[in-house]
Protein backbone atom coordinates (compact mmCIF):
# COMPACT_ATOMS: atom_id res chain seq x y z
CA UNK A 1 0.00 0.00 0.00
CA UNK A 2 1.30 3.31 -0.65
CA UNK A 3 1.12 5.47 2.36
CA UNK A 4 4.50 7.00 3.03
CA UNK A 5 4.37 11.15 2.57
CA UNK A 6 0.44 11.11 2.30
CA UNK A 7 -2.41 13.19 4.33
CA UNK A 8 -2.18 11.96 7.97
CA UNK A 9 -5.27 12.02 9.99
CA UNK A 10 -6.14 14.63 13.02
CA UNK A 11 -8.26 12.45 14.85
CA UNK A 12 -5.37 10.08 15.97
CA UNK A 13 -5.54 10.19 19.92
CA UNK A 14 -2.04 8.54 21.57
CA UNK A 15 -2.90 7.03 24.71
CA UNK A 16 0.21 4.75 24.82
CA UNK A 17 1.69 6.38 27.72
CA UNK A 18 -1.46 6.33 30.03
CA UNK A 19 -1.79 3.09 32.63
CA UNK A 20 -4.95 1.87 33.55
CA UNK A 21 -4.90 0.56 37.32
CA UNK A 22 -8.25 -1.16 39.06
CA UNK A 23 -10.00 -1.64 36.02
CA UNK A 24 -11.41 -5.00 37.33
CA UNK A 25 -13.58 -3.73 40.10
CA UNK A 26 -17.47 -4.74 38.27
CA UNK A 27 -15.17 -8.28 37.48
CA UNK A 28 -14.45 -8.54 41.65
CA UNK A 29 -18.52 -7.59 42.12
CA UNK A 30 -19.27 -10.66 39.56
CA UNK A 31 -16.65 -12.94 41.11
CA UNK A 32 -18.52 -12.06 44.95
CA UNK A 33 -21.94 -13.05 43.25
CA UNK A 34 -20.47 -16.78 42.04
CA UNK A 35 -19.11 -17.19 45.15
CA UNK A 36 -22.76 -16.22 46.84
CA UNK A 37 -24.26 -18.84 44.47
CA UNK A 38 -21.64 -21.25 45.23
CA UNK A 39 -20.59 -21.49 49.18
CA UNK A 40 -23.24 -19.41 50.11
CA UNK A 41 -22.94 -16.52 52.84
CA UNK A 42 -20.10 -17.93 54.70
CA UNK A 43 -17.84 -17.76 51.30
CA UNK A 44 -18.74 -14.38 51.26
CA UNK A 45 -17.45 -13.04 54.44
CA UNK A 46 -14.47 -14.92 53.37
CA UNK A 47 -13.57 -13.24 50.57
CA UNK A 48 -14.35 -9.76 52.94
CA UNK A 49 -12.21 -11.05 55.40
CA UNK A 50 -9.56 -11.85 52.84
CA UNK A 51 -10.06 -8.59 51.08
CA UNK A 52 -9.44 -7.14 54.42
CA UNK A 53 -6.66 -8.65 55.47
CA UNK A 54 -5.14 -7.74 51.54
CA UNK A 55 -5.99 -3.95 51.97
CA UNK A 56 -4.05 -3.80 55.48
CA UNK A 57 -1.00 -4.87 53.59
CA UNK A 58 -1.82 -2.55 51.19
CA UNK A 59 -2.03 -5.03 47.95
CA UNK A 60 -5.40 -3.97 47.17
CA UNK A 61 -7.35 -0.56 46.98
CA UNK A 62 -11.00 -1.26 48.28
CA UNK A 63 -12.57 1.48 45.85
CA UNK A 64 -11.11 -1.05 43.49
CA UNK A 65 -12.75 -4.10 44.79
CA UNK A 66 -16.58 -2.03 44.94
CA UNK A 67 -16.28 -0.97 41.47
CA UNK A 68 -14.81 2.67 41.01
CA UNK A 69 -13.84 3.63 38.34
CA UNK A 70 -10.24 2.93 37.22
CA UNK A 71 -7.52 4.93 37.80
CA UNK A 72 -4.91 6.35 35.07
CA UNK A 73 -1.49 7.44 35.13
CA UNK A 74 0.85 8.69 32.74
CA UNK A 75 4.29 7.72 31.82
CA UNK A 76 7.01 8.38 29.55
CA UNK A 77 6.73 6.56 26.19
CA UNK A 78 9.16 4.64 24.71
CA UNK A 79 8.49 2.99 20.95
CA UNK A 80 10.97 1.46 18.72
CA UNK A 81 11.01 2.99 15.35
CA UNK A 82 9.09 0.00 14.05
CA UNK A 83 6.08 1.48 16.64
CA UNK A 84 6.39 4.82 15.64
CA UNK A 85 5.91 4.02 11.92
CA UNK A 86 2.86 1.89 12.59
CA UNK A 87 1.24 5.06 14.08
CA UNK A 88 2.31 6.87 11.29
CA UNK A 89 0.15 4.74 9.25
CA UNK A 90 -2.91 4.00 11.09
CA UNK A 91 -2.98 7.73 10.95
CA UNK A 92 -2.63 7.74 7.28
CA UNK A 93 -4.92 5.39 7.05
CA UNK A 94 -7.45 7.01 8.75
CA UNK A 95 -7.05 9.90 6.56
CA UNK A 96 -7.95 7.63 3.81
CA UNK A 97 -11.08 6.43 5.51
CA UNK A 98 -12.04 9.98 6.10
CA UNK A 99 -11.53 10.87 2.74
CA UNK A 100 -13.83 7.76 0.72
CA UNK A 101 -16.43 8.23 3.80
CA UNK A 102 -17.34 12.29 3.76
CA UNK A 103 -17.32 11.99 -0.35
CA UNK A 104 -19.49 8.85 -0.07
CA UNK A 105 -22.00 10.18 2.64
CA UNK A 106 -22.51 13.62 0.57
CA UNK A 107 -23.11 11.50 -1.87
CA UNK A 108 -25.94 9.93 -0.82
CA UNK A 109 -26.88 13.74 1.00
CA UNK A 110 -26.01 12.87 4.13
CA UNK A 111 -22.80 13.96 6.53
CA UNK A 112 -20.20 12.21 7.75
CA UNK A 113 -18.96 12.58 11.56
CA UNK A 114 -15.22 11.49 11.37
CA UNK A 115 -14.40 9.04 14.67
CA UNK A 116 -11.55 9.59 16.76
CA UNK A 117 -8.83 6.20 17.02
CA UNK A 118 -7.17 6.07 20.27
CA UNK A 119 -3.69 3.68 20.31
CA UNK A 120 -3.21 2.51 23.54
CA UNK A 121 -0.93 -0.15 25.14
CA UNK A 122 -1.83 -3.04 27.72
CA UNK A 123 -5.50 -1.51 28.55
CA UNK A 124 -7.62 1.54 28.37
CA UNK A 125 -10.85 2.78 29.92
CA UNK A 126 -13.80 3.56 27.01
CA UNK A 127 -17.20 4.76 27.26
CA UNK A 128 -18.11 1.22 27.22
CA UNK A 129 -16.01 0.18 30.12
CA UNK A 130 -12.67 -0.58 30.27
CA UNK A 131 -11.38 -2.94 27.48
CA UNK A 132 -7.06 -4.44 27.74
CA UNK A 133 -5.11 -5.58 24.60
CA UNK A 134 -6.42 -9.10 24.31
CA UNK A 135 -9.41 -7.92 22.97
CA UNK A 136 -8.21 -6.80 19.57
CA UNK A 137 -9.08 -3.47 17.87
CA UNK A 138 -12.77 -2.64 18.16
CA UNK A 139 -14.72 -0.18 17.82
CA UNK A 140 -17.11 1.59 21.15
CA UNK A 141 -20.60 2.92 20.12
CA UNK A 142 -20.99 5.08 23.57
CA UNK A 143 -18.01 7.00 22.70
CA UNK A 144 -17.96 6.57 18.41
CA UNK A 145 -14.23 5.60 19.02
CA UNK A 146 -11.86 2.83 17.18
CA UNK A 147 -8.94 1.55 19.69
CA UNK A 148 -6.45 -0.08 19.04
CA UNK A 149 -3.28 -1.77 20.54
CA UNK A 150 -0.57 -1.47 17.99
CA UNK A 151 0.61 -4.48 19.47
CA UNK A 152 -2.14 -6.58 18.10
CA UNK A 153 -0.32 -5.96 14.16
CA UNK A 154 2.26 -8.43 15.81
CA UNK A 155 -0.08 -11.07 16.55
CA UNK A 156 -1.76 -10.97 13.52
CA UNK A 157 1.05 -11.77 11.62
CA UNK A 158 2.71 -14.76 13.73
CA UNK A 159 -0.63 -16.16 15.47
CA UNK A 160 -3.02 -15.42 11.94
CA UNK A 161 -0.56 -15.57 9.45
CA UNK A 162 -1.44 -12.39 7.95
CA UNK A 163 1.21 -10.40 7.18
CA UNK A 164 1.19 -6.88 5.02
CA UNK A 165 0.50 -3.60 5.54
CA UNK A 166 -3.11 -3.63 3.97
CA UNK A 167 -3.84 -6.42 5.41
CA UNK A 168 -3.58 -3.78 8.96
CA UNK A 169 -5.01 -1.03 7.03
CA UNK A 170 -8.50 -3.92 6.90
CA UNK A 171 -8.58 -3.87 10.49
CA UNK A 172 -9.00 -0.62 11.06
CA UNK A 173 -11.38 -0.33 7.89
CA UNK A 174 -13.62 -2.94 9.21
CA UNK A 175 -13.78 -1.27 12.90
CA UNK A 176 -14.64 2.23 10.96
CA UNK A 177 -17.14 0.25 9.26
CA UNK A 178 -18.85 -0.24 12.71
CA UNK A 179 -18.92 3.86 13.70
CA UNK A 180 -20.76 3.59 10.05
CA UNK A 181 -23.57 1.12 10.91
CA UNK A 182 -23.44 3.44 14.04
CA UNK A 183 -24.21 6.62 12.31
CA UNK A 184 -26.80 4.97 10.21
CA UNK A 185 -28.84 3.30 12.89
CA UNK A 186 -27.77 -0.14 12.41
CA UNK A 187 -26.30 -0.78 15.26
CA UNK A 188 -28.72 0.37 18.08
CA UNK A 189 -31.40 -1.86 16.04
CA UNK A 190 -28.62 -5.01 16.28
CA UNK A 191 -27.74 -3.99 19.94
CA UNK A 192 -31.54 -3.60 20.96
CA UNK A 193 -31.71 -7.76 19.62
CA UNK A 194 -29.41 -8.70 23.15
CA UNK A 195 -31.05 -11.66 24.84
CA UNK A 196 -32.99 -12.86 21.83
CA UNK A 197 -31.86 -16.40 21.11
CA UNK A 198 -31.32 -15.50 17.31
CA UNK A 199 -28.98 -12.28 19.02
CA UNK A 200 -25.45 -14.06 17.65
CA UNK A 201 -27.12 -14.25 14.07
CA UNK A 202 -27.70 -10.66 14.45
CA UNK A 203 -24.37 -10.14 15.87
CA UNK A 204 -22.79 -12.06 12.19
CA UNK A 205 -25.14 -9.87 10.01
CA UNK A 206 -23.11 -6.83 11.69
CA UNK A 207 -20.10 -8.06 11.54
CA UNK A 208 -20.28 -9.27 7.84
CA UNK A 209 -21.92 -6.02 7.06
CA UNK A 210 -18.47 -4.07 8.84
CA UNK A 211 -16.38 -6.35 6.38
CA UNK A 212 -18.42 -4.95 3.12
CA UNK A 213 -17.72 -1.57 3.73
CA UNK A 214 -14.06 -2.30 4.86
CA UNK A 215 -14.70 -3.76 0.79
CA UNK A 216 -16.03 -0.55 -0.39
CA UNK A 217 -13.05 1.53 1.08
CA UNK A 218 -10.53 -0.53 -0.82
CA UNK A 219 -12.70 0.27 -3.74
CA UNK A 220 -12.64 3.54 -3.86
CA UNK A 221 -8.83 4.12 -2.36
CA UNK A 222 -7.79 1.89 -5.37
CA UNK A 223 -5.15 4.44 -6.02
CA UNK A 224 -2.94 3.30 -3.70
CA UNK A 225 -3.15 0.15 -3.53
CA UNK A 226 -0.31 -2.33 -4.61
CA UNK A 227 -0.24 -5.70 -6.03
CA UNK A 228 -0.64 -8.19 -3.48
CA UNK A 229 -2.62 -5.85 -1.42
CA UNK A 230 -6.20 -7.30 -1.68
CA UNK A 231 -4.84 -10.61 -0.93
CA UNK A 232 -3.59 -9.07 2.16
CA UNK A 233 -6.51 -8.24 2.92
CA UNK A 234 -8.23 -11.81 1.91
CA UNK A 235 -5.52 -13.52 4.18
CA UNK A 236 -6.42 -11.27 7.08
CA UNK A 237 -10.55 -12.23 6.77
CA UNK A 238 -10.05 -15.80 6.00
CA UNK A 239 -7.84 -15.81 9.35
CA UNK A 240 -10.21 -13.70 11.85
CA UNK A 241 -13.07 -16.17 10.71
CA UNK A 242 -15.02 -18.01 13.45
CA UNK A 243 -15.12 -21.56 12.09
CA UNK A 244 -10.91 -20.80 11.55
CA UNK A 245 -10.57 -19.50 14.72
CA UNK A 246 -12.61 -22.07 16.91
CA UNK A 247 -10.84 -25.21 14.90
CA UNK A 248 -7.17 -23.57 15.78
CA UNK A 249 -8.15 -23.17 19.62
CA UNK A 250 -10.16 -25.74 20.45
CA UNK A 251 -10.23 -28.12 17.53
CA UNK A 252 -13.78 -28.30 16.70
CA UNK A 253 -16.70 -25.80 15.08
CA UNK A 254 -19.11 -24.62 17.08
CA UNK A 255 -21.88 -22.24 14.47
CA UNK A 256 -24.40 -21.97 16.92
CA UNK A 257 -21.66 -19.40 18.70
CA UNK A 258 -20.51 -17.78 15.64
CA UNK A 259 -20.72 -13.95 15.92
CA UNK A 260 -18.33 -12.38 13.12
CA UNK A 261 -19.03 -15.28 10.60
CA UNK A 262 -17.30 -17.89 8.93
CA UNK A 263 -13.58 -16.97 6.81
CA UNK A 264 -15.31 -18.05 3.66
CA UNK A 265 -18.43 -15.42 4.39
CA UNK A 266 -15.58 -12.54 5.62
CA UNK A 267 -14.06 -12.56 2.11
CA UNK A 268 -17.19 -13.04 0.36
CA UNK A 269 -18.61 -9.45 1.65
CA UNK A 270 -15.41 -7.91 1.73
CA UNK A 271 -14.97 -8.55 -1.89
CA UNK A 272 -18.71 -7.29 -2.39
CA UNK A 273 -17.49 -4.08 -1.17
CA UNK A 274 -14.67 -3.75 -3.31
CA UNK A 275 -16.22 -5.06 -6.77
CA UNK A 276 -19.38 -2.56 -6.37
CA UNK A 277 -18.05 0.20 -3.98
CA UNK A 278 -21.60 1.31 -3.03
CA UNK A 279 -22.74 1.37 0.14
CA UNK A 280 -26.04 0.64 -0.42
CA UNK A 281 -25.54 -2.74 -1.71
CA UNK A 282 -24.29 -4.31 1.96
CA UNK A 283 -27.60 -5.16 3.11
CA UNK A 284 -26.77 -8.24 5.47
CA UNK A 285 -29.85 -8.21 7.18
CA UNK A 286 -32.73 -9.00 4.65
CA UNK A 287 -31.00 -12.02 3.36
CA UNK A 288 -31.81 -15.57 4.91
CA UNK A 289 -28.95 -16.49 7.65
CA UNK A 290 -28.40 -19.42 5.62
CA UNK A 291 -27.59 -17.38 1.98
CA UNK A 292 -24.97 -14.76 4.19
Amino acid sequence: MKWKGRRASKNVQDHRGRRVAGAGGAGALGLMLKIGSRFGIKGILAVVVLGVVLWQFGLVDPAQMLGAPAKTTNVPVQASAEEQQRLEFVKVVLADTEDVWNREFARNGGDYKEPQLVVFRGAVNTGCGGASSASGPFYCPADRNVYIDLGFYDQLERSFDAPGDFAQAYVIAHEVGHHIQTLLGTSQKVHAQRGQPDYNEYSVRLELQADFYAGVWAHHNSEYLERGDIEEAMRAANAIGDDTIQSKSQGRVLPHTFTHGTSEQRMRWFNRGLQSGDISGGDTFSIPYSQL
